[in-house]
């Protein structure tokens, strides 16, 4: 017993003696290794740098590469005493590293000053390398690319981020500055280094279900939480319908991505090989797979194009793009933007199916417009989970573009806590508290309601709204000095009831104009609303029947009220409408409406009535009208809502109007007939193209103010709803066929000519064609001279050849201004008309 008992023991202190020695030898096997953890950021916007190469010093093989957030981890037992960090755009940064240590070291890189590449002039035979690669990619764009699956759907986690940045020191002396910063610690959320502040001014997160489909193409967004705070910001149910993932939409197999409403070519586009260089970098593996690493640059550094990295499959993935940094800077052609930066990390869903975007982080830096003003930083982090593919829907799921769960808005921590993919960092959570505290500020509460007359044109005043203050003031030689106040009621008054009116006086013709009614929302699924409208005020029979879309134009309805009215023909109007509108199915809206107006002409105005002359005269009329647009997507306020036509679809619209002769008073009988298309092109490197086709038959015999009287312009400023070298009433149809086009070179022009792309002007080209037709019975209704022997006011028809004018011109001549010249081709021949002229106008545009 004593001998077992004493090998026994013997046995156990040999192994107790083994497992010293291993232990021994771990801890000096893991005290030789470093381990370093860390971030790398952007030093002037704090966000993460993805895709990022850390290494040490002398040894570009022993490191790591940083993951979407920016993150990195490297264990070696080969350590230099220095780390660098680096990426393509910013200046690499090296860090003092400990051996044998646990440690955390971050980076702030700092973006670096954009210079000239160097060109390698290369023998006839050679060819890049990466083109090789590049052509593998669009072989199999077809597999790899997420449209052509049957459907998908994800859950997606969207995050979004504004703050105001590049705070100078002149900025800070406004009043309004001084107050956010002595009230909280701006300096706490600093981007970078340099200690810059920044105020942040709205901070979201969302979580929602998208689903789209193919075959026609839809989608629906069905939005489950949301968590917002923001200056300015009141209505919960608008900002949750614009910050989910619908509208942040990144697929760079498309050959042209639009963003800020331009068009962007992707690196991988079908025509790359004519606007980027290419420079084959390394491969590795990324994922656990083998990717090869590809820088790409514009050829001309001011076109809509991309500078960046993309990490590209090998065969065994059948060329995918997995990952892609593509950022475009202020030598675009671009207002306001110092900066645009999209980073994407794609995954495959199944075997040989196409790969769908797993995160995806925007950035929009807006610069300064003027130099004592501040920029604006947009941040955006997207991250999708709980992918499905090729499980199709019924068509009644997509009805809805957006949807909101009803208790989205509802504040739920827990519910943050369980299903948000990634933490807030402690900055993100301080900011919801720090937008809090701004926005309670006094002054900043009076700044909001000014920006909110600007931008709405209406002053909330509890349960009423007062405005619009476009209309206020205006001046022109029959009323002379017009004022104007209006009202609606809000939500706050009522979520279906909208009243509204406005009460007008002129000082010169001592007249009160009034408008008054009313507009009632029966239900929002599916949107269906019913109103009436009272008003008696000045009209005109130039604008009786202007431009489909000039008619909803507020800035061009209030431009009209000023100068000399006599040359558009203006008229008392005493009109009564009723309508009822209602969305039959999706893009399909119906409208019917029930109208009766008196003419009172305020010109020489008579027409024979059979019997003998009038001046006056009563219409009563029932219109029917439908407007179609498959593909449009609305945003819904608490009271209206607003169409966006994300797809540049075509929109629709057939009008038919009915005149009933002794109804209510009406003097015609009378049928119109008039329908509208128009469409946004995109059509790549040449640009975009703009057109409205308007077609219009009446087949009876009325007064002209009743015809289609086609709106001239004799003025100094172009405008884009006339025909711009036609005088006032040069032409009046029963029947007419109008097309408008503006195509807009974007840069493809100047941006290619010395010297004047600095200047960063763009081309443009009009077109307006109209071809139209009077019966002789309509002319012989006016006469030429009243009983007295005073000629009256006349008009002319068109003849058998079109009226046709073209222009050129230049935008963006200081970022404002925009100068066309316009040539007439037909109809030369007639008095007091203009062959060609110069017109200005100012417009904001990106």
């Amino acid at each position: 017993m004593d001998r077992f008992l004493r090998q026994s023991l013997w046995i156990v202190a040999q192994r107790l003696a083994l497992l010293f020695v291993l232990l021994l030898f771990y801890f000096d096997t893991f005290a030789q290794q470093t381990v370093i953890t860390g971030k790398v950021i952007d030093a002037e916007t704090g966000e993460p740098i993805p895709f990022a190469n850390v290494y040490f010093k002398g040894s570009p093989s022993n490191g790591a590469t940083t993951d979407f957030d920016g993150y990195y981890k490297i264990i070696t037992d080969a350590p230099t005493d220095s780390l660098i960090a680096s990426f393509v755009g910013y200046s690499s940064k090296t860090r003092f590293v400990e051996k044998g240590k646990i440690q955390i070291i971050n980076f702030q890189l700092n973006a670096q000053v954009t210079t000239l590449r160097e060109v390698v002039v290369s023998a006839k035979n050679y060819e890049n390398p990466a083109w090789e690669i590049l052509r593998n990619v669009i072989k199999n764009k077809e597999r790899n690319d997420k449209r052509n699956l049957q459907a998908y759907s994800y859950e997606s986690y969207n995050k979004i981020e504004l703050d105001v940045d590049n705070i100078t020191e002149k900025f800070k002396k406004r009043k309004l500055v001084q107050q956010i910063i002595s009230v909280i610690d701006s300096a706490k959320a600093v981007a970078g280094e340099d200690g810059k502040p920044i105020i942040p001014v709205f901070i979201s997160e969302s979580l929602s279900d998208f689903y789209w489909q193919a075959n026609p193409e839809k989608q629906r967004e069905i939005v489950k939480k949301t968590n917002i705070q923001g200056i300015a910001v009141e209505d919960g149910s608008l900002s949750a319908q614009i910050i989910g993932t619908s509208f942040q939409q990144y697929n760079f197999y498309q050959n042209w991505l639009k963003i800020l409403n331009k068009d962007f070519i992707s690196p991988i586009a079908d025509g790359w090989k004519g606007f980027y260089d290419y420079d084959l970098k390394d491969s590795s593996q990324v994922n656990g797979m083998k990717t090869y690493r590809i820088e790409f640059f514009p050829k001309r550094e001011q076109d809509l194009a991309f500078t960046g990295t993309m990490w590209i499959t090998d065969s065994t993935y059948h060329f995918a793009l997995q990952r892609i940094e593509a950022t475009i800077d202020k030598k675009a052609n671009l207002n306001f933007i110092e900066k645009i930066k999209i980073q994407q990390e794609l995954q495959p869903t199944e075997p040989n199916q196409p790969w769908l975007p797993a995160k995806t982080r925007i950035l929009v830096d807006v610069g300064d417009v003027k130099d004592d003003w501040a920029g604006l930083l947009a941040k955006s982090y997207i991250s999708n989970k709980k992918y499905t593919i090729n499980k199709v829907k019924s068509d009644d799921f997509f009805k809805e573009s957006i949807t909101v769960m009803e208790d989205a808005n509802l504040k739920d921590k827990a519910f943050w806590e369980r299903n948000r993919h990634d933490s807030l960092t402690i900055t993100e959570k301080n900011m919801y508290q720090m937008i809090d505290t701004i926005k309670k500020l006094p002054i900043v509460k009076s700044y909001i309601e000014i920006v909110d007359i600007a931008v709405n044109g209406y002053k909330s005043v509890g349960k009423i709204d007062i405005g619009p203050y476009i209309f206020l003031y205006s001046n022109n030689n029959i009323e002379g000095h017009r004022i104007r106040l209006g009202f609606k009621t809000n939500a706050e008054f009522n979520k279906k009831l909208i009243l509204k009116g406005y009460l007008a006086y002129g000082t010169e013709d001592e007249r009160f104009k009034y408008g008054l009614g009313f507009d009632y929302i029966l239900s929002r699924k599916p949107w269906t609303q019913f109103g009436f409208y009272s008003k008696y005020d000045l009209g005109q029979v130039a604008l009786l029947n202007s431009d489909f879309s000039a008619r909803s134009n507020a800035l061009f309805a209030s431009s009209v009220l000023w100068g000399n009215m006599y040359n558009r023909r203006p008229f008392m109007q005493l009109s009564n409408e009723f309508y009822f509108q209602t969305d039959v199915a999706k893009g399909f809206i119906q409208k019917i409406a029930l109208k009766n107006q008196f003419f009172d002409p305020l010109f020489s105005f008579e027409f024979f009535d059979g019997v003998e002359r009038q001046r006056t005269f009563s219409t009563a009329e029932v219109s029917l009208e439908s407007r179609i647009s498959f593909k449009e997507q609305y945003i819904q306020y608490d009271m209206s809502r607003e169409s966006i036509n994300v797809k540049n679809t075509p929109i629709i619209t057939l009008r038919m109007i009915l005149g009933m002769r002794g109804v209510l008073g009406s003097d015609f009988n009378y049928q119109k007939i008039s329908a509208n298309i128009s469409q946004q092109i995109r059509m790549g490197a040449f640009g975009r193209g703009t057109y409205s086709l308007t077609g219009v038959y009446i087949p009876n015999t009325l007064p002209y103010p009743l015809l289609e009287a086609h709106l001239g312009n004799q003025t100094y400023f172009y405008n884009g709803f006339a025909f711009n070298l036609m005088n006032f009433f040069e032409f009046v149809s029963d029947r007419a066929l109008s097309f408008s086009y503006v195509h807009r070179f974007e840069g493809l022009i100047f941006n290619r000519l010395p010297l004047i792309k600095k200047l960063k002007w763009r081309f443009l080209a009009t077109a307006n064609v109209l071809y139209g037709g009077l019966r002789k019975e309509n002319i012989d209704l006016i006469p030429v001279t009243t009983p007295d022997g005073i000629p009256l006011r006349t008009f002319s028809a068109l003849r058998d050849e079109p009226y046709i004018e073209v222009g050129y011109g230049i935008e963006n001549i200081f970022r404002f201004l925009r100068i066309d010249f316009v040539h007439r081709l037909t109809y030369l021949d007639r008095p007091h008309i203009s062959r060609f002229g110069i017109k200005g106008s100012v417009q904001f545009r990106l």
